[in-house]
């Protein structure tokens, strides 16, 4: 949501008192709306600047040119949206009531599906909760600019959130709260509005566990807190466009659609809570699907079933390019030969590929 255009941090005539009362008021507000948490940033993030152009330097956000594109503006929320001085971060608990994961993860004729993205999309959910929570605030002070972000533009949600003390970014780069573990979504609302910080997160408690970096299938961790998402399988079946490396296919597992291993492994995680949020519950039984069937589907059908899905944006190729290769890790059965066998002459070269290779598997 946005309202008018910022140009100036506004001077609104507030009093700190009455300043607290409405960092309660909107966040009771939020409570109401389906936020677990909110916290209040400024727009200094100098230290997440450097790192970030580190990481980029170094080629680990690979074919994700979006990532550099918008220059300091994802590190500089005044350059995003002028006039900001205070950043609000929310977080959305979206843990499933699901199969278990590790059950799926041991059963090859069966694919597994990252937990945030077995229910409806995120993205517009969150956005329209900010979106009311924006006008609740607009309308109570009678004045201030608002735009709300849901992993849709040059935003360091991390670094904001670890700031605003929603928790701290820890080795495996995910955020973890220490009464929360990881399974959230983080959305942010900038405004020139100045608000009361509050008190960042300045100590990560990860000690000395590694669980997470030692347990990536792919090994893509090239040390704690940094992760090369080339190798990473979120990225492989989400954002990378092309072919898969074979090198790496073999260790994607049943891994369809992201890949949940260094959460799972976290300790943190324990103190996640399901989500009460229907939305987010599994649909089509992509908690627990069965390859063969899902590398059944026709276009139509993935378009159709994956309606106000997220996993409906990676397009239909790519489905069956990771359904593939997930096929190719299988028990050998004649199910899983004559899936792939189907496929072998598919009009997609990205396909056939990865077709081809997945029958190798099976000598």
């Amino acid at each position: 949501m946005y309202l008018g255009q910022p140009r100036i941090c506004h001077n609104v005539a507030v009093n700190n008192e009455e300043h607290n009362e409405l960092v309660d008021t909107i966040r009771r507000w939020a409570n109401e709306l389906g936020f677990q948490d909110v916290g209040f940033t400024g727009i200094e993030l100098n230290e997440h600047e450097a790192y970030l152009q580190k990481w980029l330097d170094a080629g680990y956000h690979g074919t994700m040119s979006w990532m550099d594109r918008h220059g300091t503006k994802r590190s500089r929320p005044s350059e995003l949206v002028p006039g900001t001085c205070t950043v609000i971060s929310c977080r959305m608990d979206y843990r499933p009531e699901a199969m278990d994961s590790w059950q799926v993860l041991n059963a090859s004729e069966k694919g597994f599906v990252s937990r945030y993205a077995v229910g409806r999309d995120y993205h517009k959910i969150i956005r329209s909760r900010l979106a009311k929570l924006a006008d609740r605030i607009a309308l109570e002070l009678g004045s201030g600019d608002f735009r709300a972000f849901v992993d849709s533009a040059p935003v360091l949600e991390r670094a904001i959130a670890e700031q605003s003390g929603l928790g701290w970014i820890a080795k495996n780069t995910m955020l973890i709260n220490e009464s929360a573990g990881s399974y959230f979504f983080l959305g942010e609302i900038y405004t020139d509005i100045p608000l009361p910080r509050s008190k960042p997160k300045e100590d990560k408690h990860c000690g000395s566990c590694s669980a997470c970096l030692t347990a990536c299938p792919t090994d893509a961790f090239v040390a704690p807190f940094v992760l090369d998402a080339r190798r990473c399988i979120s990225y492989l079946t989400i954002e990378h466009e092309g072919s898969i490396a074979e090198e790496l296919r073999g260790k994607m597992g049943n891994r369809i659609y992201g890949c949940d291993d260094c959460q799972m492994v976290c300790p943190w995680n324990k103190f996640a809570s399901i989500s009460n949020e229907s939305d987010f519950a599994p649909r089509w039984d992509l908690d627990n699907p069965n390859l063969v069937e899902l590398f059944a589907w026709t276009e139509q059908e993935f378009l159709e079933r994956l309606q106000g899905s997220p996993i409906r944006r990676i397009g239909y190729k790519k489905w069956l390019r990771n359904i593939a290769v997930a096929l190719g890790n299988a028990e050998t059965s004649p199910e899983v030969l004559q899936a792939l066998k189907s496929r072998e002459h598919h009009t997609s070269s990205l396909v056939r590929e990865h077709v081809t290779w997945a029958l190798s598997q099976h000598n």
